[in-house]
């Protein structure tokens, strides 16, 4: 940092109060994480400098055999740790990862089953906005009103009317299990492909602690960040046949250049999911978000599906007379980021929302447990049910601080 403040003083200010402000707040979107010291030496490395166009033995410049290293280690961990039989961990986010899926074996105009993302999909599963559902004609299924929780009948239902090309299983914003076995079922009747987007779950999967898609379904794809606790990127995981179709909608197909030092970085945090220490974190992120929400039920929150299974919890603020984007606000005032979300059957705008998504991760990975969670769950309540009265806000501001200060980021 000393040469970043000689070169580049105002880009230094700007880290140095990004590194303060997760120091000092509570971050609890469910789709962020912090990585390990390891990662970021990795990801700030001078692989940066290397252009590698292609793939480990298939370079068009000279001078990888370090880097060509550096991503067969990749590749061959993300093997391990889910079971594929193929794996490319050049996608530079888990959107394009879905983009090669999508060029790959779909043509413009054939038909897509997705989660609407209304009710916890996301934007690549087919939003209007999205290449997704500007290039395919889509199709959603939502969640049962009643449970909150996929119908998974009413999959089968529509996609025996619908008769669509790919089904896609996997969400944004959906708190429980996933049974990707049913979604094979119903995939194999229309004849469809299918495909899991495990971006949210990923770090799950790898310890074992939700079902792996990977024997299920024909694609899975993945960010690295989120609960894997890897740098921002994304991988593609396929059964063997698919191989080349996939590697090549990669490059040449939708990426020059592959970056490098994201690849390495990728590797060490495949590494870190591979040991006893990953499992045990993974193990703590879903206790502390299962007493999160069995906190937060405590005290009027009322949790889509009623709690959660993984690192997510998806709160309808309706009852509490608030909406999603004033609560996001209320409670980043107070040192607790959150993002505002749509819930199910939601009568607001994506702009504003009924709910305000949360998740444990980050705070996991600071070291915080149970009691922590409790104290989480009483300094969000003591916001809301203040509406934003701006004595609380600073007082919670400074409880959270001190929360903070026993948890650093980094030792």
């Amino acid at each position: 940092m000393n040469k970043l403040w000689e070169v580049d003083p105002e880009i230094a200010q700007v880290i140095e109060k990004e590194k303060e402000r997760q120091e000092e707040k509570l971050e609890m979107i469910a789709s962020e994480n912090t990585v390990s010291e390891a990662i970021l030496i990795a990801q700030g490395s001078i692989l940066t400098n290397k252009y590698a166009e292609g793939y480990p033995g298939r370079r068009y410049y000279g001078g990888c055999e370090n880097v060509d290293s550096a991503e067969s280690l990749a590749q061959e961990r993300a093997k391990i740790v889910f079971g594929a039989e193929h794996v490319n961990v050049q996608p530079h986010s888990g959107s394009q990862a879905n983009m090669a899926v999508y060029f790959g074996v779909l043509k413009p105009g054939d038909k897509v089953l997705g989660l609407d993302l209304r009710h916890g999909g996301h934007l690549t599963h087919g939003s209007p906005v999205n290449f997704s559902g500007m290039l395919y004609q889509v199709i959603s299924y939502g969640l049962n009103k009643e449970t909150q929780l996929i119908d998974y009948e009413e999959v089968e239902a529509i996609a025996l009317r619908e008769r669509p090309k790919m089904i896609i299983a996997g969400a944004s914003a959906y708190p429980r299990k996933i049974d990707f076995s049913i979604f094979q079922k119903i995939a194999k009747k229309v004849r469809a492909f299918l495909m899991a987007d495990i971006a949210h779950i990923a770090g799950l999967i790898a310890a074992k602690l939700h079902p792996n898609p990977m024997s299920f379904c024909d694609f899975v794809t993945s960010t690295t960040h989120k609960t894997l606790r890897g740098p921002r990127g994304g991988m593609i995981l396929c059964k063997k046949k698919y191989a080349k179709i996939i590697d090549k909608m990669i490059f040449p197909g939708i990426q020059g250049g592959p970056l490098m030092h994201i690849i390495a970085a990728k590797a060490v945090c495949l590494k870190e999911a591979m040991s006893e220490k990953f499992i045990t974190y993974q193990t703590q992120i879903i206790k502390n978000a299962k007493i999160l929400a069995e906190s937060l039920i405590d005290y009027g929150f009322k949790l889509i599906s009623g709690g959660t299974d993984t690192h997510l919890i998806l709160i309808d603020l309706r009852n509490k007379g608030l909406t999603g984007a004033k609560a996001e606000e209320m409670l980043g005032k107070a040192g607790i980021t959150v993002n505002k979300n749509t819930v199910p059957f939601d009568t607001e705008s994506a702009f504003i929302t009924s709910g305000i998504r949360l998740g444990t991760p980050t705070l996991t990975s600071r070291g915080m447990k149970e009691e922590e969670m409790k104290k989480v769950a009483y300094l969000i309540d003591e916001v809301i049910s203040s509406k934003g009265e701006k004595n609380v806000i600073f007082k919670i501001r400074e409880e959270v601080g001190n929360l903070c200060k026993k948890f650093p980021l980094y030792n």
